[in-house]
């Protein structure tokens, strides 16, 4: 799977390019693999982008701004819908992707299942383990959230 990030290489809006450098940054530290599209200089590529962000999705204009990103042919989202991912520590599911087994979300989800599974049929435990499980949880994707925010500035 090939994450494609259309871009607009010569953009005149300085919104638009930090948004593109937010979205490479973050992936590239992530060491996540994508290609850059440039919609500015390659005519293909810039239709391709139009029409395969879903009408729904679309500005009032019918005009998509770039950064887009899709995996392969799938519409992922633009900037806002990967801001929002990225705030909920979500990227990979937001990509489409399966997150590296090193990630701490998913090291952390995989400890949760292993202790419910362990768990036995005591209600009252399983909420006070799941209460604990969450909290960790979110504490892992914070500390994810501010490294993932430390190494994009960098």
């Amino acid at each position: 799977m090939v994450i494609k990030v259309f871009l607009a290489s010569s953009s005149g809006s300085t919104a638009i390019k930090k948004k593109q450098q937010d979205v490479v940054g973050f992936l590239e530290a992530l060491k996540i693999d994508y290609t850059q599209l440039d919609i500015a200089s390659n005519e293909v590529n810039r239709q391709w982008m139009r029409e395969n962000v879903p009408g729904e999705k679309k500005p009032t204009n019918g005009i998509p701004l770039p950064p887009q990103i899709f995996n392969e042919e799938m519409y992922c989202g633009d900037y806002d819908t990967f801001f929002n991912a990225k705030e909920d520590n979500a990227v990979y599911e937001f990509l489409g992707l399966t997150p590296p087994p090193e990630s701490k979300r998913q090291v952390a989800e995989e400890e949760y299942q292993d202790e419910e599974d362990e768990v036995g049929d005591d209600k009252g435990e399983d909420n006070h383990l799941a209460s604990e499980d969450e909290e960790e949880l979110q504490k892992l994707e914070d500390e994810e959230e501010e490294q993932g925010s430390e190494e994009a500035e960098d």
